[in-house]
């Protein structure tokens, strides 16, 4: 019966209280009761004023009517503490299984706001205070699990500002969710290759005063930028000397027959870790992508996406955050 109460419960907040990344408390979405505090308070009233009918003491009537006044006083305020709050997604992170995820909010509002608690998790909540001053930003956390989409659990956002009497609350329930990259696991040979027919290519790399330039993209070292040109143009571009670092090299998700698909998926995670971390531009193909090869932090995080998102709905071409499918770990549950 109780399972029941609360499976309805839930889906009318769910209705009432829609997927969103952006959200505004208003008074369709807040909900108030007594807190603990409050109905030891609200019995007290109840036991004076019946003493005060009892005896006929004026002083206890006063003294009923004017905390009862209070009681109310404190309901309007705990909620208009509340009420104008606006909370948005800012970015939602993305990491390896068992590293936090991190999605990080701004809280802003017209009016002053005090003693917010936010929390997804009972056990790292977020205090904020937030007024016409100015934005506040906050970071919430969930473990990742399993590879793919992972939403944060939902947010409760409550006061019970400013006697503890009350508390009010409502819900955000973020749309997009972070990623969990697959787990990296070392293959047991690097199938990592030349482009098949690539001859052009061949012919650069051995040529070592042969230098591609392009121009520069956020990530890049800055120890290939060509500098003299840039001051000389104010073009920022990259040399890329193939005779110094080899043959760009492709990590291929067909190269591991027998292997199952996470398998093959943990097998190039391992071996995007290993060619960023050695700075040699590499390239990826995944059954109906291809990333072509390329160096940096920026093209790391990119082939991590596409391998974290490879199978399920949701953009291979966002790296902060991308819009839910139709299949997501809620929450990071195994």
């Amino acid at each position: 019966m109780i399972k029941s109460l609360r499976q309805r419960w839930r889906r009318w907040v769910n209705r009432r209280i829609p997927r969103a990344d952006e959200q505004t408390f208003t008074q369709n979405n807040i909900f108030i009761l007594p807190s603990g505090a409050g109905v030891v308070f609200g019995a007290l009233l109840v036991i004076m004023l019946l003493t005060g009918i009892n005896y006929q003491n004026s002083l206890i009537y006063l003294l009923t009517f004017v905390l009862g006044a209070i009681f109310v006083a404190a309901m309007h305020q705990t909620h208009r503490n509340l009420a104008g709050i606006q909370l948005a997604l800012v970015s939602a992170g993305e990491a390896y299984p068992g590293s936090p995820i991190v999605f990080r909010l701004r809280a802003s509002a017209k009016q002053q706001s005090f003693s917010v608690l936010l929390q997804s998790d009972p056990a790292s909540p977020v205090r904020i205070d937030v007024g016409p001053d100015g934005p506040v930003e906050l970071e919430l956390t969930t473990t990742a699990r399993r590879r793919g989409p992972v939403l944060l659990p939902d947010i409760r956002v409550e006061t019970r500002f400013p006697f503890g009497l009350l508390t009010a609350w409502s819900w955000m329930r973020l749309h997009s969710p972070g990623l969990c990259y697959p787990k990296p696991v070392t293959p047991p040979y690097d199938a990592g290759g030349d482009d098949d027919g690539d001859t052009a290519q061949s012919k650069k790399a051995a040529d070592p005063d042969h230098a591609d330039i392009r121009p520069w993209r956020q990530g890049d070292l800055s120890q290939r930028v060509l500098w003299k040109r840039y001051a000389r143009t104010g073009d920022m571009v990259i040399a890329e000397w193939e005779g110094e670092q080899g043959n760009p090299v492709w990590l291929d998700f067909d190269a591991f027959p027998g292997a199952d698909r996470e398998l093959r998926l943990s097998y190039l995670a391992a071996l995007v870790e290993a060619r960023n971390q050695a700075h040699q531009p590499y390239g990826l193909r995944l059954p109906g992508l291809k990333i072509d090869p390329d160096a940096g932090s920026v093209h790391r995080q990119q082939c991590l996406h596409a391998l974290g998102t490879f199978g399920f709905e949701i953009p291979v071409t966002s790296a902060d955050s991308g819009a839910s499918g139709s299949a997501l770990y809620v929450g990071g549950a195994a």
